[in-house]
């Protein structure tokens, strides 16, 4: 009886013991680092700049330590950070075409001769954060060194260079590898013990291939994920996003929350593709997805109405609403030529956006009923965003009037509670 008893507890003990380091490995890999409690917000050099290494040629445009330290200096003093703007953000093609002798990534000396660290020095002294780019695969999409075989040295390497954020591709590598590969450079930046904000291409290539993508187990890995196509410089490009994610809302918005995002990709306001209309349809879009509003165009030339929508505090404030509920599309007319959307917000009331897409003929009046809009009342009151004009109390729903070619209205929308 002595016996069974000690084997017995020496069998429970271990058990034990065993579920016990089941539970650490799982909350090792899993996402650890408080981060992104609401989207954030920056800027990131990739649709503007691309992969320019030529400075020789193209000093202006090139990728930089100069380019980065202006963006960060502009993003500074010109009032962005203010509004919540704080991470510069370092894409593809910054490191050099081989390894160095002692395995670890090696910056590209002509464009950061003083290297990376020099670089993150300078930009969290003015109170902002850097972020960096790396790739899951044997390559960067560009063609550079990839973070594959070398997850532990490379994200060892990012924090002890100060990095604050790392987006992590998924070229040159299979699909079929993202569940694995994309949790162990969690986990690998997890045990760094620096709090690095983890961007993750995972979906981006899932969605390819397959309509069952594992954002559950996505949600747990990341802060933020790419859901579809790079944006590019067209108005053509953003309509698509805003498509995309309208038809997808089911799929997407149980997702999203603090610490979790799906991302429509970059802001580019202020670059050759949008006009006025169609730039602030972008900023409401993306903050009504509660996405991360990462700008990706020149602050140095950006025109004043350009900054005013990029810095629309109204607006952020929807993005950046505490709750984390993702707005979705309630209402699409059978052609196609208009949409509403509907965010419920932290203090009860709810962000709206009517958006006119087809480009035929003169601005036209548009109803959106409370009923459409999912918001429980008969009377509420209605503040413009743009405008920054409290619009009265609205019985029943909104009417506005939008021009063609990807216009829109938003506002705040606050039920007015029955009186007894």
């Amino acid at each position: 009886f002595q016996h069974y008893y000690i084997t017995n507890n020496l069998r429970i003990t271990m058990i034990l013991l065993g579920l016990l380091l089941l539970g650490t490995l799982h909350i090792s890999t899993a996402l650890d680092n408080g981060l992104a409690r609401t989207p954030p917000m920056g800027w990131l050099n990739w649709e503007r700049y691309r992969c320019n290494t030529d400075c020789k040629n193209d000093p202006y445009n090139c990728i930089s330590a100069d380019l980065f330290l202006e963006m960060a200096k502009l993003m500074k003093y010109e009032g962005y950070a203010d509004v919540g703007y704080e991470y510069i953000n370092i894409d593809d093609c910054w490191m050099l075409r081989d390894r160095g002798a002692d395995g670890k990534l090696v910056s590209n000396p002509e464009l950061f001769p003083e290297g990376i660290p020099a670089l993150a020095d300078a930009i969290h002294s003015m109170g902002l954060k850097i972020g960096i780019y790396e790739d899951y695969g044997t390559k960067t999409c560009g063609g550079y060194p990839g973070t594959k075989d070398h997850i532990e040295d490379d994200v060892n390497l990012f924090a002890s260079w100060g990095i604050d954020s790392l987006k992590l591709d998924g070229c040159y590598c299979n699909a079929s590898e993202f569940s694995t590969g994309f949790p162990a450079v969690g986990a690998a930046l997890n045990a760094t013990g620096r709090p690095i904000l983890y961007s993750c291409e995972w979906p981006l290539y899932e969605y390819r291939e397959t309509d069952k993508i594992p954002y559950a187990e996505i949600a747990e890995t990341c802060n933020l994920w790419r859901n579809t196509e790079d944006v590019q410089d067209s108005w053509a490009s953003v309509d698509r996003i805003i498509e995309w994610f309208g038809d997808n809302a089911g799929n997407l918005a149980s997702y999203a929350g603090p610490g979790n995002w799906n991302d429509p990709d970059m802001l580019i306001i202020g670059d050759y593709g949008l006009s006025f209309e169609q730039s602030e349809t972008q900023m409401a879009m993306w903050a009504m997805m509660a996405a991360p509003l990462y700008m990706s165009n020149d602050l140095r030339t950006l025109r004043q109405w350009q900054k005013d929508i990029l810095m629309n505090q109204e607006v952020i404030a929807v993005d950046q609403d505490p709750m984390g509920k993702q707005g979705v599309r309630v209402y699409q007319d059978a052609k196609k030529k208009h949409e509403y959307w509907s965010r419920e917000l932290a203090d009860g009331s709810y962000a709206v956006v009517m958006y006119r897409r087809d480009s035929s003929g003169l601005p036209k009046p548009y109803t959106a009923t409370f009923k459409q809009l999912m918001i429980k009342t008969k009377t509420a009151h209605v503040r413009d965003l743009f405008t920054h004009m409290d619009l009265g109390v609205y019985t029943d729903g909104i009417t506005a009037t939008l021009p063609p070619s990807g216009s829109c209205k938003m506002f705040k929308v606050t039920p007015i509670k029955s009186q007894f």
